[in-house]
């Protein structure tokens, strides 16, 4: 073989490996960062056609509508439990801080944290959505069929 050809055999190979590399150090650290979304029912009967569940420590987001009654507070801590549900199974959330203003029971809400076992949540972020009129496609596919309570107040109206 000609020695301009193995340089420049050499050379391609080089960036090959090297852009090769970048990608898979890109995705290596990304991995950690990546939270996937699963509704209660999903991450109890596992997610997509394989039925792929989550494992132990993962790092993920579930949404669904909070359980009416099952809100407890810690009387000497900021530690809440709560249930979550959809249209099937019960998923136990725990959160250590303060919930925000607009959570309620019969709430939709989103909860970022990880999976301490296969039907309890530790999570580290509450969302509570204000407008139940707007619902992401995922969201809305799930918790058909689900009875939502409005709420008893109405801030606008004098009463």
């Amino acid at each position: 073989m000609n020695p301009r050809r193995k340089k420049r055999l050499f050379a391609v190979l080089a960036v090959i490996f090297g852009i090769g590399s970048a990608v898979g150090l890109t995705l290596y650290a990304l991995q950690e960062n990546i939270n996937l979304f699963y509704t209660p029912s999903e991450l109890i009967e596992g997610k997509g056609p394989d039925k792929e569940l989550p494992y132990i420590g993962q790092k993920l987001r579930i949404g669904g509508m909070v359980v009416p009654g099952s809100v407890e507070r810690e009387e000497t801590s900021l530690d809440v439990t709560f249930k979550l549900i959809d249209t099937g199974p019960m998923v136990t959330i725990k959160y250590h801080g303060i919930l925000p203003d607009l959570f309620r029971e019969g709430q939709g809400i989103v909860a970022q944290g990880t999976l301490v076992e296969p039907n309890v949540i530790e999570a580290f972020e509450v969302l509570a959505k204000h407008d139940e009129e707007y619902m992401p496609a995922e969201i809305a596919e799930a918790v058909k069929g689900i009875k939502h309570e409005k709420p008893k107040y109405n801030l606008n109206s004098e009463n």
